[in-house]
């Protein structure tokens, strides 16, 4: 009998569930024309498209922010290396004023030395003078003196103009310095306002849709990574890591959980470059310190030759870069809100891969 009441209940309450859903909608009542199950479908459709939409424009609000980035790591780094020359040429500009400053005091000592000889023509003083041959002396140390005045005269103006030379360099070093430094505060000033505006896009979301929004991350990087993988790209990539690449690639993946700060170079805090740039110095190289310029002077390699230790330069701008570990995976420092970690290095779009040590001598490549 209890079976039978809770079994005709159910159909009590099916029946009436259906009736209610394919019952004539009243007038102006459009969420009943359509059942339950679809609706909550279509509602969790347009909440996953809100959330890729979501998605879409926070990425690339934080590719704008990293390309951003690099153009304020660039200024930064040519802000550095301009007061250094600024600071060379004050030092030269103080030794050459130092050394015009004794040519000088030399100058005004042959002038007196002149004045007090009477400046009396040579001929005079010989027809005046009883002994000749004393005077073809004092002819000869009055040639050297004449010489070596000329001497003096002629390092005076050559120090002036070096002088003059290392004020307008000075300047011009100046100038650049002060072009840089805007070019940083306006980059500064780009990557905050990108920031911002992707986690004002965040903040808006339940804490399950950020976590919803993750997993679509996740997911695209997923289809990335295995559409690179299904090219059977990894079959031709069987390359060991270089001594060297040993320890580049020790030191990234011990930075694993860090967290991303643009415009940081360690210890505990990166960006994409400021990764790469701490771990190749670990690994006993100095590279350049922007993914742009580290795509623009290091060594290209093909991916098929690529070893562990390799830098994979990302997007058709090169604003982002990864270490290849091996086995189609890099380390790398995502983007703000996201700690360095390891993923799929076919997960982004490839514009190419360097070797930060291809002049390493042969003998020093060491082999796993």
């Amino acid at each position: 009998m209890t079976c039978t009441a809770v079994v005709l209940c159910a159909m009590g309450l099916l029946g009436g569930t259906a009736s209610q859903a394919y019952a004539d909608p009243k007038p102006g009542d459009a969420r009943d024309a359509k059942p339950g199950a679809e609706r909550g479908a279509d509602s969790a459709e347009a909440s996953l498209k809100r959330l890729q939409d979501v998605r879409k424009k926070i990425d690339a609000l934080y590719r704008k922010a990293e390309r951003a980035t690099d153009a304020y790591n660039g200024a930064k780094e040519q802000v550095e290396l301009q007061q250094k020359e600024i600071v060379k040429l004050a030092r030269n500009i103080d030794r050459t004023q130092q050394r015009l400053a004794a040519l000088k005091r030399q100058a005004g000592a042959l002038a007196s030395a002149q004045y007090r000889g009477g400046g009396m023509p040579s001929e005079a003083k010989l027809m005046l003078g009883a002994d000749s041959g004393a005077f073809l002396d004092d002819a000869t140390l009055v040639r050297k003196a004449q010489q070596a005045a000329r001497g003096v005269i002629t390092q005076l103006s050559r120090t002036k103009g070096e002088l003059e030379d290392y004020s307008q360099a000075a300047t011009d070093r100046w100038e650049r310095l002060e072009a840089h430094r805007k070019k940083k505060e306006s980059a500064r000033r780009d990557i905050k306002k990108k920031i911002d505006a992707a986690k004002k896009l965040e903040s808006r979301l339940a804490a399950k849709e950020k976590d919803r929004l993750k997993k679509l991350e996740d997911e695209e990087a997923f289809r990335t990574q295995q559409k690179w993988l299904d090219s059977g790209v990894l079959k031709e990539i069987s390359n060991k890591a270089s001594r060297f690449g040993k320890k580049a690639v020790a030191y990234a993946t011990s930075q694993i959980g860090k967290d991303y700060v643009w415009g940081a170079e360690g210890p505990d805090t990166f960006d994409c470059s400021g990764l790469t740039l701490r771990a190749w110095q670990a690994g006993g190289t100095t590279i350049p310190r922007t993914s742009q310029e580290q795509w623009r002077q290091l060594h290209r390699v093909a991916i098929k030759d690529m070893r562990p230790g390799d830098l994979i330069i990302y997007f058709s701008d090169a604003s982002h870069v990864g270490m290849y570990l091996g086995d189609g995976a890099i380390v790398h420092a995502p983007r703000p809100g996201r700690q360095v970690t390891i993923t799929g290095a076919g997960s982004m779009p490839i514009l190419g891969v360097v070797r930060p040590d291809a002049d390493a001598p042969e003998r020093d490549l060491g082999h796993r």
